[in-house]
């Protein structure tokens, strides 16, 4: 496996995949565990995550690669897999008694008291975001923005191409696979697989401001 630094400098946004090449189960897996135990505010796991990893799949993720966005349709139709990121509009009471159960189960609590002070604190901090600062939605795609960059580090360390899109139509996606009517919404999508050798963004350097302009010392 590559080190982070070797992991970084190999990566880059893959313009063209073979179609001929799939991701294995055991690798894909991996990729799955990062999106599951991904880290969020509060653990608030706003995410759902579609998979597609066959043509079919594939095809439905690809309506939304229309109009300005059609150049994306290929990067959706040639990779091994996508990963349509969606996420939470509205974190409601039912929701977030899911997330305490689902802790209690895990033992996250010595007593009912601690299991307690998490659902106050947990309804406090939304509350911010609901009512003070008016953008629960807005900051609950941010925690799934999190997924999405550790997927593409977890990626690459395994030698897994991948290009991020926002570039969908997502009114289409949404409509697609029905997620407003279940509380979600569009943010974008991962495809993954292996470059094709007609890609011509893999032999371009890579183009980064230098560091003592993006460092600074506290």
């Amino acid at each position: 496996m590559k080190t982070i630094s070797e992991a970084m400098n190999w990566r880059y946004s893959t313009k063209d995949f073979d179609p001929n090449k799939k991701i294995s189960t055991e690798d894909f897996e991996q990729l799955k565990d990062i999106l599951h135990l991904q880290a969020s505010s509060i653990n608030i796991q706003p995410w759902h995550y579609i998979i597609a990893d066959d043509d079919a799949g594939k095809a439905r993720i690809a309506k939304g690669a229309i109009d300005v966005f059609e150049m994306n349709k290929n990067k959706i139709l040639d990779c091994s897999h996508v990963v349509l990121f969606c996420t939470r509009v509205h974190a409601d009471d039912e929701y977030l008694q899911t997330l305490l159960e689902q802790e209690d189960k895990d033992g996250r609590f010595q007593d009912e008291d601690q299991k307690q002070q998490m659902h106050e604190g947990r309804k406090f901090f939304l509350g911010l975001h609901r009512f003070n600062m008016l953008d629960e939605a807005h900051w609950m795609s941010k925690q799934v923005y999190l997924s999405m960059g550790a997927l593409l580090l977890g990626a690459a360390q395994l030698g897994i191409d991948a290009v991020p899109m926002e570039g969908l139509v997502t009114e289409k996606i949404d409509e697609e696979f029905g997620l407003c009517e279940k509380g979600y919404t569009t943010i974008g999508a991962v495809s993954l697989g292996y470059r094709s050798d007609e890609d011509y963004n893999a032999d371009l350097p890579k183009s980064r401001l230098p560091q003592q302009t993006i460092f600074s010392k506290a």
